[in-house]
């Protein structure tokens, strides 16, 4: 039996700590001079992805491969959709080939979910419009937890465009089902209507940020604005007022950001460069949790085969 990752509702805590169990095996694959395992050999793993993307397109092509599994990579741009083919009929004609898994990326909330409807393959959720980002959720959390050992009582701020976040979704989700104590800080115009009923405190100003143990800073997503009133003055007023620079950041503190950064807008430069900095650990941790997940998709249907 196969699984499909749309949410990171879809997973219990104790799910993610198996994820997590899962990713500690990989980091070590990882550092041998053979960085392969055939656990999915003869499995095929189609990474459809109509929106742009490096980190997570070329991590999910690299855990597919590292996992020995046949990898096909499809993009928006090279589809049919360019052509006007509907998402329903790209899944049936890729459902025609017999994939494992699908992981999926798509401008449109639900999109991923829709897929499910046409396919028997694993959908993997990589994004979908300003819905969710789960597996980008669930680096950040196994990142976490690498640096500090645990998750339990850290607190952490997200600051920046919450409005069109679907990664601040994921990770308020995913961090408080981890324990986590979660402050959203952002202008007013860069925050979502009703978002009071996520239960999570907001501010509008960087001094919240004084006691939290992570300051995750999210990426303004002007492309998303469509021709509506920009929501900030200008980027360089924007970081005037909100971005960060080593001189904001507490002795104790660190900094994670989901990519890809604007160095001079979210983060200076030298910010971004800084020890304090979990960037490059999240693109580590990024590819042995994705490993972990395209195991964990098919686990029912591998254990089904042992036993065969």
């Amino acid at each position: 039996m196969v699984m499909h990752l749309l949410s990171i509702d879809d997973l219990t805590r104790a799910d993610i700590e198996k994820l997590f169990q899962l990713s500690d095996g990989f980091l070590e694959v990882a550092a041998r001079p053979i960085k392969k395992v055939p656990t999915l050999r003869g499995r095929t793993v189609i990474n459809l992805f109509l929106e742009p993307s490096t980190r997570t397109q070329s991590s999910f092509e690299l855990a597919a491969k590292r996992l020995s599994a046949d990898v096909i990579n499809i993009k928006g741009t090279t589809s049919s959709v360019v052509k006007g083919e509907s998402l329903k009929d790209t899944i049936l004609t890729l459902e025609s080939y017999r994939p494992d898994i699908i992981v999926m990326r798509h401008p449109q909330v639900g999109a991923s979910r829709l897929a499910t409807r046409y396919t028997k393959a694993a959908i993997v959720n990589a994004g979908d419009g300003t819905g969710e980002h789960p597996t980008q959720c669930l680096l950040d959390l196994y990142t976490i937890q690498r640096t500090f050992g645990h998750t339990e009582g850290l607190k952490i701020g997200m600051v920046g465009d919450i409005l069109r976040s679907r990664v601040a979704r994921s990770d308020l989700f995913g961090f408080r089902k981890m324990g986590m104590d979660v402050r959203l800080v952002a202008p007013p115009t860069l925050v979502p209507p009703g978002i009071e009923e996520w239960g999570v405190p907001i501010y509008h100003d960087l001094e919240a940020l004084e006691e939290v143990d992570i300051i995750y800073l999210l990426r303004m997503q002007l492309e998303r604005a469509k021709g509506r009133v920009p929501p900030v003055p200008s980027l360089r007023e924007y970081s005037r007022r909100w971005g960060l620079s080593p001189a904001k950041v507490k002795p104790g503190q660190r900094v994670m950001h989901p990519g890809p950064i604007n160095r001079g807008v979210e983060l200076s430069g030298d910010l971004a460069d800084d020890d304090r900095s979990l960037i490059l650990h999240q693109v580590e941790s990024g590819l042995a949790i994705r490993m972990a997940i395209l195991l964990w998709c098919l686990a029912g249907a591998l254990g089904e085969e042992s036993e065969a």
